[in-house]
């Protein structure tokens, strides 16, 4: 079964925001530890390591990516266990990504921002973070995990009609 995109792309006074979100049936201490406890986040993203606090540097390792690269992640904010803000600058550009928990009835919405300072290359950015956060869902659940080549090229048309 192919993946479905769920990107949403919102107007911001700085650019836009494309926001995607997950729907786990857990508390939301637990989602926060899948995404910020380095044993936990290395089943879906990378590991990561140093001294994490607002304001500091952590590196991080992006295991699902061909060459498995180390890099810097500022956070910007961390706010258990509803809010974490993270930035990073590669040679693709400033990357500035939230991610925001809400819990309900014993179900925790994982909304994921990531606020853009233009609609350029979405729809590159936003299958790659359906893939991630489908490892996310893979990595709780126990599924199997899924393969980049479901995501893109297949939802690149999608994401691209996004900034019309």
């Amino acid at each position: 079964m192919s993946p479905i995109p769920t990107g949403r792309l919102f107007r911001a006074d700085d650019g836009c925001d494309l926001v995607l979100t997950r729907t786990f049936r857990a508390p939301a201490e637990d989602v926060w530890a899948s995404i910020t406890e380095p044993e936990r986040t290395a089943r879906w993203f990378g590991p990561w390591e140093g001294e994490a606090a607002p304001g500091r540097t952590v590196r991080v390792q992006m295991l699902y990516e061909e060459t498995q690269p180390w890099y810097d992640l500022r956070i910007d904010a961390c706010e258990p266990p509803r809010r974490l803000a993270v930035s990073s600058l590669d040679e693709f550009g400033a990357w500035h990504v939230e991610l925001l928990l809400s819990e309900a009835g014993g179900t925790t919405e994982l909304r994921f921002v990531h606020h853009l300072e233009t609609a350029d290359g979405v729809g590159d950015i936003g299958p790659g973070w359906e893939y991630y956060l489908d490892l996310l869902a893979a990595s709780r659940d126990g599924s199997p995990a899924p393969g980049f080549g479901d995501y893109h090229p297949a939802m690149k048309a999608y994401y691209e009609t996004l900034t019309g």
